[in-house]
């Protein structure tokens, strides 16, 4: 897979200065100490808690806990991978990157050259299409079935719909004078090469303009208007390009992505216009396949957005147009993989009206009404298969309980296959639902005594807690937290002083694990701090837990003014020193009196040294701390 270079990489970290990008998406002001402070992007609040710190490049949320450098932001933002954030910021900024070569010698950059030029003929095309349906007598027909629909002009500018005209070489003819060749729009599929010359894919259609992650329009969906239309398909859909693979797209993504990210809910109708009901109906977080069923990487493509991780952090609700279409989608999910499923819900309308039709016949509230009542797929499935029987009678009864078992029996998830057996008992009357919980773990070839799989907690969070700060009073916490933030802000100043400072001074384990960062990193003394040094941490921690915190002592405000945070820098280093060698000539006064001189001479005399030495670092210490404030 071709991988950016790592020096184009650091080099884009460099120039996109954070505050600049950040302050595309929020509204920031000073916050004092060089910081800048708004109302976080990540999560509901009224009093910010949103940080940006630009002389590390980084910004910390000490509401939600989100942080990290300018690219992270870009990623959680937008929703993009690492790649795609650092290839936008590098249009941003102006940094042509360098790519390694992918195993079958295509260089990268002339894939992101064709990507670049197919990705302007799209944008092209969709602005010629959306003018056709405004200003186009032609398009009467099309403006007619957005009208009959429910949707109005400013409906169909915000989804950018358009229409593709009659003739053969319209669009053509305007995307050659654009400086595009016949041979780039056959491959975009906005051409089709016909016996003589190459022809507009779209005629005499309604339009659907198809955007990726990123916004761009990658491809369109075209719905039929005429009857005399040469292709009898309803829907027409741009076929498989550089640029667009119909399994990983989703229609209406681009709108949907921050409501999803933000409600952790996503839901997926049939059609486009389906989209646009539910959307203009309030309920934004509606995506649509593009003439394909829903996939893994579709699945995928939610987790990404619903920032699923190790767990599962949200819910999918299908809705679909009756009964029967939606069995055989939900039985049909029951082959994919069950993270997914097993939090996926389904909605059904009774009358078999998709959502645009539901707006249509009852208004807007009766389409959140109808997401509102989605009942979870296991069981939907299962009572459908249930329900084809008569429950009045024996025979509709065992009948019922034999053709369900083998359903309930592909749940992977034990408890959760335990739980729907017992229901089934309930559902089809049957006396021993023992009896059914173990036929449903027989089919399954597991054994009774398995039982609810335990989750290991993440590596760094089982080392470290989460995060877990021992016993310490809140007083010592405070000041080792204080010291830390000045050695991650001003290492330079930090020095020697804060280096000498041993792990086990700190009595937080986080703590004590970015000291040991620090340590890792090759300490303060030689390092001048800002974004370099933030990197070098960054990549010198272990843990997520560590990093984590990194991030948030990054953007911390230092409480002193300019003039003054040396002076503070030197008290804060010298009072936790204090703390750490009073905390050791306790143990050394127990470990002291636990020693009888007349035993163990020698090691009664070494211990007592080390007292008076110790006393004597103190003594200094406290001086020198006097001297500081």
């Amino acid at each position: 897979m071709a991988r950016i270079r790592d020096e184009d990489i650091a080099a884009v970290r460099e120039r996109a200065q954070i505050e600049e990008i950040v302050s595309q998406y929020v509204t920031l002001r000073p916050a004092g100490g060089g910081s800048l402070k708004g109302l976080c992007p990540f999560h509901d609040e009224k009093t910010p808690s949103f940080n940006v710190r630009s002389q590390v490049n980084l910004f910390h949320c000490f509401g939600c806990g989100e942080g990290g450098d300018v690219i992270s932001f870009l990623q959680k933002y937008e929703h993009l991978t690492f790649t795609e954030a650092v290839e936008r910021l590098a249009d941003k900024v102006g940094i042509q990157l360098r790519y390694e070569e992918s195993r079958s010698g295509t260089a990268p950059r002339q894939s992101r050259e064709q990507r670049t030029r197919l990705i302007e003929a799209h944008r092209i095309a969709a602005e010629f299409y959306a003018d056709m349906l405004t200003s186009s007598t032609e398009a009467v027909p099309g403006r007619q079935f957005l009208d009959q629909r429910g949707f109005d002009r400013s409906a169909a500018e915000h989804f950018g719909i358009g229409y593709a005209p009659r003739g053969g070489e319209v669009l053509r003819r305007h995307l050659l004078q654009k400086g595009f060749s016949d041979s780039e729009l056959i491959t975009a599929g906005l051409l089709a090469q016909g016996r003589g010359a190459p022809y507009d894919r779209f005629r005499g259609r309604l339009i659907w303009p198809i955007h990726d992650l990123l916004g761009d329009v990658v491809g369109f969906g075209a719905r039929r208007l005429y009857d005399d239309d040469r292709i009898e398909a309803k829907y027409l859909n741009t076929p498989e390009t550089p640029i667009y693979k119909k399994s990983q797209v989703l229609y209406g993504v681009h709108y949907a992505k921050r409501e999803i990210a933000r409600s952790s809910q996503a839901v997926v109708v049939e059609g486009y216009t389906d989209v646009m009901a539910c959307h203009l109906a309030g309920v934004t977080t509606a995506v649509a396949t593009c003439g394909t069923s829903f996939g893994d990487d579709h699945a995928r493509l939610l987790r990404r957005l619903l920032r699923d991780q190790d767990e599962y952090r949200g819910q999918v609700i299908f809705t679909f147009d009756g009964d029967e279409a939606g069995r055989q989608a939900a039985i049909r999910a029951f082959e994919g993989d069950q993270r997914f499923v097993g939090q996926t819900y389904v909605a059904v309308e009774p009358n078999g009206l998709d959502p645009c039709e539901l707006r249509q016949r009852s208004g807007d509230a009766s389409v959140r009404e109808l997401i509102a009542r989605h009942r979870p797929l296991f069981e939907f499935a299962i009572r459908a298969l249930v329900d084809d029987f008569d429950l009045d009678h024996p025979e509709g009864r065992t009948q019922a309980l034999d053709k369900a078992l083998p359903l309930v029996a592909r749940i992977r998830d034990r408890a959760l296959r335990d739980e729907y057996a017992r229901r089934l008992a309930g559902w089809v009357g049957a006396p021993d639902e023992l009896s059914v919980i173990r036929r449903a773990r027989a089919a399954a070839g597991t054994s009774e005594r398995g039982g609810r799989r335990t989750e290991t907690p993440p590596a760094g969070q089982q080392a470290l807690g989460v995060p877990d700060h021992g016993s310490a009073d809140p007083q010592t916490l405070a000041l080792e937290r204080e010291v830390l933030r000045v050695a991650v802000q001003r290492p330079a100043l930090a020095g020697p002083g804060f280096d000498a400072i041993e792990p086990d001074a700190f009595q937080s384990p986080v703590f004590r694990a970015v000291r040991e960062t620090i340590a890792k990193a090759g300490g303060c003394a030689t390092q001048p701090g800002g974004a370099s040094w933030m990197d070098t941490l960054t990549r010198a921690a272990d843990h997520d837990v560590t990093r984590h915190m990194l991030s948030e002592l990054a953007v911390e405000p230092i409480p002193a003014d300019e003039t003054d945070i040396p002076r503070y820098v030197e008290s804060v280093v010298l009072r936790l020193t204090e703390v750490w060698v009073s905390r050791k000539l306790v143990g050394l006064k127990a470990r002291l009196q636990r020693t009888d001189p007349a035993e163990d001479v020698e090691t009664y005399n070494k211990l007592f040294g080390e007292l008076m030495a110790l006393e004597v670092h103190r003594r200094d210490l406290r001086e020198r701390g006097l001297g500081t404030t």
